[in-house]
């Protein structure tokens, strides 16, 4: 049986489509800021808001085969921005500690990134903020869900 593509699903499809477009800084290979593409960022902020962070921990907050995860660190331990310490609790374990430079890079970027924030926001009618920000985390909560079950993925 065929169905035909509503007014309601172009508008959906298309407000996916923008969404993909306005927020291509995020994409996995393109440099973002200070040398760091958007993830690698990412990776920094969630080994910041920790003294150690797991790798296996990273691996979960990413949601990413555990080699992806390998190979988006790696590059932020070429450049010397995390190192990797053998946990003391379980030879197995590897730790993330931001480096001196890591933390400087960090805070670059969010210096950049409050710039970007900031103009985002203020974009936004302040009556309309709690709205907008409740709307859009309904809908990428609806994209997850919904993702199993699209077709196009098997």
């Amino acid at each position: 049986m065929k169905r035909n593509v509503t007014s309601i699903n172009r508008d959906v499809l298309f407000l996916v489509s923008e969404l993909c477009q306005v927020v291509r800084f995020c994409r996995q290979d393109a440099i973002f800021c200070e040398d760091v593409t958007f993830t690698q960022f990412l990776i920094l902020d969630e080994v910041a808001k920790k003294e150690h962070l797991k790798m296996l921990e990273l691996h979960q907050i990413l949601a990413v085969d555990k080699s992806t995860t390998t190979r988006l660190v790696n590059p932020l331990v070429r450049q010397g921005l995390i190192e990797r310490k053998i946990s003391d609790h379980d030879s197995r374990a590897v730790n993330l500690i931001l480096t001196p430079a890591g933390r400087k890079v960090h805070r670059k970027v969010w210096l950049c990134l409050e710039g970007f924030v900031g103009a985002i926001e203020g974009r936004i009618p302040e009556k309309k903020k709690k709205f907008v920000y409740e709307a859009v985390k309904l809908f990428i909560d609806a994209v997850k869900r919904a993702s199993s079950a699209c077709p196009c993925s098997e």
